[in-house]
């Protein structure tokens, strides 16, 4: 089962701080994110949510490679055609490609459904942001401390009772108000 935590920080920039931490660690195999997101809002009230995964980016370069490489396929049997029909017909099925896979990239929603995180974060306040941050598999009392340095306060988890707690303890410890131990 895949571990949910969303964590709320007092500045825009923090929450993309912590991101660059979990990217971090999951270099070096502490933690395997699904997917983390984090969501700021403007000074109008609206939210905006920063992927950490382009999909319609990933859709089109995938789209691309395989439609280059049926174009290729398509034209192998004909040795007679001049190399520039080759390649247009090659580019062609390339550009179809991407465009089909830059289409499937921006309609999928792979991980953390965008709708509950508008939900989860309708009440947040102009000038803080939110990260989301969905592992496959996590080292807890590893990952635990790097993200408590960081402060914020603990908005959604799934994390077992007692886990959840002792996060929420080392995040209060480090919240930029609290009183210094």
């Amino acid at each position: 089962m895949s571990t949910l935590i969303a964590v709320t920080y007092p500045s825009e920039q923090k929450a993309q701080e912590v991101l660059a931490e979990m990217r971090k660690l999951q270099s070096e195999y502490l933690i395997d994110l699904e997917d983390a997101v984090y969501v700021t809002k403007d000074a109008n009230g609206k939210p905006k949510l920063h992927q950490s995964v382009d999909l319609t980016t990933a859709g089109a370069v995938n789209g691309a490679f395989w439609g280059l490489l049926v174009g290729l396929l398509i034209t192998l049997p004909f040795p007679f055609m001049a190399p520039l029909a080759w390649m247009g017909i090659a580019a062609a099925t390339a550009g179809v490609g991407a465009a089909t896979g830059a289409l499937a990239g921006h309609a999928s929603d792979l991980g953390i459904d965008d709708e509950f995180m508008k939900n989860l974060t309708a009440n947040m306040t102009p000038g803080t942001s939110t990260l989301f941050i969905l592992a496959r598999t996590v080292t807890l009392d590893k990952v635990e401390p790097d993200l408590a340095h960081f402060g914020g306060t603990i908005l959604y988890t799934n994390l077992d009772k007692q886990a959840e707690e002792k996060l929420r303890q080392q995040l209060a410890q480090n919240m930029p108000d609290a009183p210094n131990a």
